[in-house]
């Protein structure tokens, strides 16, 4: 399944307290993570997850996404997922962040708050690597394309995936930044 790798959960009163990352799913508490938009103009990065992960296995999602470790900024996190995930790392830019809560299957539940990181680059010239375990394939799609397809088979998105796109139609985070 995973490591015993410890995030920031966030108690009633707002503090944060260290969670063993399968505890905070399996009991739906409230923790940090981060979600990357990678774009090429408005084309953008989605990847489908390795079908070895212990929740939302082959689908699609964003860029990447992953929770800080207890003693991670959230900007030191983005960058290291996307290296984690993909073998690369740009700049990036910081955006709001958003709280959603959503069954993720096997008895398991996302509730985060999740700051929001994007980027633009050239496709072209980006050299990505996918990290076996983590990632089977990514595409770049349009916006368009991309809600054609989530309207046509959700089932095929992950639930946060779904959220982000139905709360932020365009993508366009940085004018609701």
């Amino acid at each position: 399944m995973t490591d015993s790798i410890y995030i920031p959960a966030i108690a009633g009163d707002g503090s944060l307290y260290p969670i063993e990352k399968m505890q905070a799913h399996l009991e739906g508490q409230l923790h940090l993570a981060v979600s990357v938009f990678v774009f090429d103009g408005d084309l953008l990065l989605i990847q489908k997850r390795a079908l070895t992960k212990y929740h939302c296995a082959g689908l699609w999602a964003n860029t990447c996404c992953t929770h800080p470790h207890w003693d991670e900024t959230i900007e030191d996190c983005a960058g290291r997922r996307l290296t984690e995930e993909l073998g690369f790392t740009v700049p990036l830019t910081r955006h709001q962040t958003v709280e959603y809560a959503a069954d993720v299957g096997d008895g398991l539940r996302e509730h985060e708050r999740v700051t929001l990181f994007s980027a633009q680059v050239d496709s072209r010239t980006l050299q990505v690597a996918l990290v076996e375990g983590e990632v089977e394939e990514v595409r770049w799609i349009a916006p368009h394309q991309l809600m054609r397809e989530v309207r046509e088979r959700p089932q095929d998105f992950t639930p946060w995936f779904r959220i982000y796109l139905q709360r932020f139609p365009g993508l366009s985070f940085a004018e609701a930044a």
